[in-house]
Parts: structure tokens; sequence; C-alpha cells
């Protein structure tokens, strides 16, 4: 069996790595039904999970780096919106974990998440990531990657950071 290096990705790389993986998890989620209470569960907890650890390093790590290599209103206005963005996932999360796994109010919820999260990551993508591409060098992007890798690793290590509080928001001052 061959032996697999980590090879370190650059910061967006990563970051879309992830945005794919929740959005699956959620298209996952979306298509259960009202018969499939466990596995609705099991799904928003693994959501929950990504969403925690992807959330955290983004808020620690690479909007600070993208906010402070801005020189534009524009652009700085971005970075307040993502934080804003993930403060809103913050406020949806515990509605639907509250909601029954095996109720059509759940399915709404779930629903409601899943395009919060598309459209935040949908953004992130065609606005904000290429904007860092044009202000931060290459070799920023790779060392903010392998920061985002290692920080992600210490996150999942510890379990859910953020669950029953809120991070990261002390950079919104």
């Amino acid at each position: 069996m061959a032996k697999r290096t980590t090879k370190a990705l650059d910061a967006i790389t990563l970051l879309k790595t992830d945005h794919k993986k929740v959005k699956a998890l959620l298209a996952s989620l979306e298509k259960t039904t009202e018969r499939s209470a466990d596995r609705r569960t099991k799904l928003l907890q693994q959501i929950e999970a990504e969403i925690n650890v992807h959330s955290s390093i983004e808020e620690e790590i690479f909007y600070p780096a993208f906010r402070d290599a801005v020189k534009k209103k524009d652009d700085r206005e971005m970075y307040q919106e993502a934080l804003e963005e993930h403060h809103v996932v913050d406020l949806v999360m515990p509605e639907v974990k509250e909601a029954d796994p095996g109720g059509e109010v759940f399915a709404a919820k779930a629903k409601v998440l899943k395009e919060l999260i598309e459209h935040h990551a949908d953004e992130e993508e065609k606005e904000m990531f290429k904007k860092a591409k044009q202000v931060l060098e290459k070799e920023e992007l790779q060392e903010l990657g392998a920061r985002l890798q290692a920080r992600k690793k210490e996150l999942r290590a510890a379990g859910s950071p953020r669950e029953g509080q809120v991070t990261g928001r002390s950079q919104r001052a």
C-alpha cells in the first residue's frame, strides 16, 4: 500500500472542500423523510460538527487575514457580512436541533439552514475568495492553508468548539 503524504492545501482550496462536504451533507438531510428521524439526527450532528470547525477556522484565521489584506470599504463590508452570516447560522442551528426530527417543522427549518449555508458558501466562493486571490500572495494562501489544517485538527481533537457558545465574536468590534 502506498504511503499517503499530506500536502498542505492552500486556504481557498481547503475552505471550498469544506463547503462541498457540508453541501453534500445538507443535500442528504434534505432528501430524508419524516420516517427517518434517526438518520436526520445523525446527519444534523455531522453538519453541526463540520460547520462549527469550519466557522471557527474562518473566523480565527482566514477572515482576519482577508480583513487585514483588503483596503476598500466594500471588501471590509464583505468580511463583516460573512461574520454576520455565521452568526445567523449560529441562531438557526439550535432551532433545527430542537425541532422534532420526525416532523414537518424540522424539514422546514433544515431547508432554511441549507439555503443560508449555501448562500454564504456561494458568496464566499464567488466574491471573497476571488478577492483574496487578488490581495494575498500564493505563498500566503499556502501558509494560511497550513494554519487552517492544523487548527481543524486541533478543534476536531478537542470536540465541537462552538456548541453552546459564540466564538470569534470579538473580531466584530
